[in-house]
């Protein structure tokens, strides 16, 4: 298996065990697995690929001038350096070739690459999602809405790449890591890409979540389903649903599914999908995960299962601590972090829930990362009575809306982090402030202490204290957040 990548050897950290062979990348993770998780319950063997190489069906590369030349490619890693190319391994072909293509385009539209430090330029990234069918969504990630040439761009680059079937542009003016932003406009086609997923077609967007790996997600939410165990007379709670695959795909074997999820434009997405497949005994409500599940329980809700697939950095203990009060026969815990899975386990296994197995999948080859699904059921599943509730209008059932309301209740007042306090004194006050800075501030004041990132850095140098200046526009961040 050839495995030899240019960009690899410059460190693009896209693929950090592409030089390992893949059977000892899956006995590392099998490893890490068994060390993490294998005291709470059996660890089975790692699921991986027969063919490891081109699997990502989303691929993101970013704009820079090299030379006097437009290029586009992956960061160096822990840089902003491109790496100019596409014929990236992990990516599916069809991906490095809209990527070249775009890239033609681009110059033939003599458009420049958007510079961080001057604010110039027209173009940030660009973000492709395919479809198996060998459809691809283009999506040109820009500073600001003004695209000359746009209609040119859209020409040229569906006479190179017809197999694109939409091409969108993202709006991001904010000085961020963030790759997109919150307005788009469709240039052409609609705006997306269908995709297939264990029968089911799903609508990808830009902005969606979207599992990058199709033929292992199929593995993996098949075997999720097959540890629900539904017959067709279940309740279940999909949370942290995202466009709503894992509950769209398990609707067909339930009597009813409530998606909850955070993001306005995913819930919207995952209600279009009900309609697109026909799919009429599925809800999606948009709320935090947490706070609508609390709420849920003090309403007094008995789900059957509750499929929990929340982001890396896992569960919260609120969450946990609603679902063991709603008493579900099972819930089904989806992971991308063993450490964090392991972690929301343990606090499963004090409230009194047994873990019943682990099936890994490696959705991620040739790097650290892998999914697992876990089965969690109550050590004693007779001490309780589920009592069935049933979500909707009408006698006997539970309005929705009731639930969104008493969410409110439930929802805690935001953190607030350094980075919004610095960004504040930046746009209010034209200067930046060191984290250790605010750090010590709040010590002074005698606040509560959050991690600085950079705190622990800053006192391998000699101490700098923060002038009268910034210490007073740090006070008035922390009035303008309410937290003095």
């Amino acid at each position: 298996m050839p495995n030899t990548c240019v960009n690899y050897e410059k460190k693009c950290g896209g693929c950090p065990l592409l030089a390992l062979p893949y059977r000892e990348q899956l006995a590392q993770k099998q490893a890490r697995l068994q060390e993490l998780l294998g005291g709470f319950a059996p660890v089975k063997a790692v699921q991986g690929m027969a063919e490891p190489l081109h699997y990502r069906n989303k691929a993101i590369a970013s704009f820079a001038t090299q030379r006097g030349k437009l290029v586009c490619g992956l960061y160096a890693e822990g840089t902003h350096r491109v790496l100019p190319g596409a014929d990236c391994l992990l990516q599916e072909e069809i991906l490095n070739k809209t990527l070249a293509a775009v890239l033609d385009a681009a110059r033939a539209c003599r458009w420049t690459a958007y510079d961080e430090d001057r604010g110039t330029g027209l173009l940030r990234h660009t973000v492709l999602r395919s479809s198996g069918d060998g459809k691809v969504l283009v999506t040109l990630v820009t500073p600001g809405p003004d695209l000359p040439g746009s209609k040119n761009f859209c020409t040229a680059l569906r006479k190179k790449a017809p197999w694109v079937v939409s091409i969108v542009q993202n709006i991001n003016p904010t000085r961020s890591s963030a790759v997109l932003g919150s307005r788009e406009k469709t240039l052409y086609g609609p705006g997306f890409v269908l995709d297939t997923l264990c029968g089911t077609q799903f609508a990808i967007s830009s902005r969606s979540f979207y599992q990058v790996n199709r033929t292992q997600t199929e593995v993996l939410y098949k075997k999720a389903l097959e540890l629900a165990k539904l017959t067709g007379r279940e309740t279940v709670i999909d949370a942290y649903c995202g466009i709503g695959t894992i509950g769209l795909c398990a609707a067909p074997l339930a009597k009813q599914v409530i998606g909850v999820e955070r993001n306005p434009a995913a819930v919207k997405d995952a209600a279009a999908n009900a309609r697109r497949n026909k799919i009429a005994n599925a809800r999606f409500v948009c709320a935090d995960a947490t706070e609508w599940m609390a709420a849920a329980a003090g309403e007094g809700l008995h789900p059957d299962v509750v499929f929990l697939d929340p982001p890396r950095a896992g569960s919260t203990p609120e969450c946990i601590a609603a679902v063991n009060k709603m008493k579900p026969r099972r819930v089904v815990y989806v992971s991308c972090d063993p450490e964090t899975l392991a972690r929301d386990v343990a606090a499963f296994t004090r409230l009194g829930w047994r873990a019943a197995k682990f099936c890994p999948v490696d959705l991620f080859p040739q790097t650290k990362h892998v999914e697992t699904v876990v089965l969690l059921s109550h050590k004693k599943p007779d001490g309780h009575i589920n009592v069935k509730v049933e979500f909707g209008k009408g006698e006997g059932k539970v309005p929705l809306d009731n639930i969104a309301k008493r969410a409110e209740e439930y929802k805690p007042k935001e953190r607030v982090t350094y980075k919004m306090i610095k960004e504040y004194i930046e746009a209010k006050y034209g200067f930046k402030v060191h984290t250790a800075y605010i750090a010590e501030v709040k010590r002074d004041l005698g606040l509560p202490m959050y991690d600085a990132p950079n705190a622990v850095e800053e006192l391998k140098q000699p101490r700098k204290h923060p002038t009268a200046e910034k210490v007073e526009a740090i006070k008035d961040a922390l009035k303008h957040f309410e937290v003095i």
